[in-house]
């Protein structure tokens, strides 16, 4: 039985990085898009085509990433028992903040398609470095277990 866990939650941690790596190849696409977006001619058909592009990114890639990396954090999390840890929590509320940065993109992507272009380019290009900062500290979490 011992076997079978183990094996089992190897395939959970395989599972939760590869959609990890999904989640944030698009969370560093989709600003650089809007950026992209916003230097096309408003009404325009590369215009059209970027909102196409990130409609798809966030369908496609971004939605099943991050509901799988939830499910399976939380899998994980319950096969090792680490819901009493410190640096659970702290990953928690690193990938919450993360979900909701995910969200507030999914709505500026919105507001960009009705033509709403609140943010300039220097700011996107910031808002880029997000996930970057995020993942680093997530994975120092879970890699060193500081407390």
């Amino acid at each position: 039985m011992q076997d079978v866990l183990a094996l089992t939650y190897l395939w959970l941690k395989a599972g939760h990085v590869i959609f990890v790596i999904f989640w944030m190849a698009g969370l560093f696409m989709l600003p650089r898009f809007f950026v992209y977006h916003q230097e096309a001619p408003a009404g325009s058909d590369e215009a059209a085509r970027w909102i196409d592009r990130e409609r798809k990114l966030l369908r496609i890639i971004l939605l099943p990433s991050i509901l799988v990396v939830w499910v399976l954090g939380i899998a994980l999390a319950s096969a090792v028992g680490a819901w009493s840890e410190g640096w659970l929590h702290a990953k928690l509320l690193l990938v919450l903040l993360l979900s909701g940065y995910h969200g507030y993109l999914a709505a500026y992507a919105r507001r960009l398609a009705r033509g709403e272009a609140r943010l300039s380019g220097p700011a996107l290009r910031l808002l880029n470095e997000v996930p970057g900062v995020a993942a680093a500290l997530i994975v120092i979490l879970v890699v060193v277990k500081p407390f």
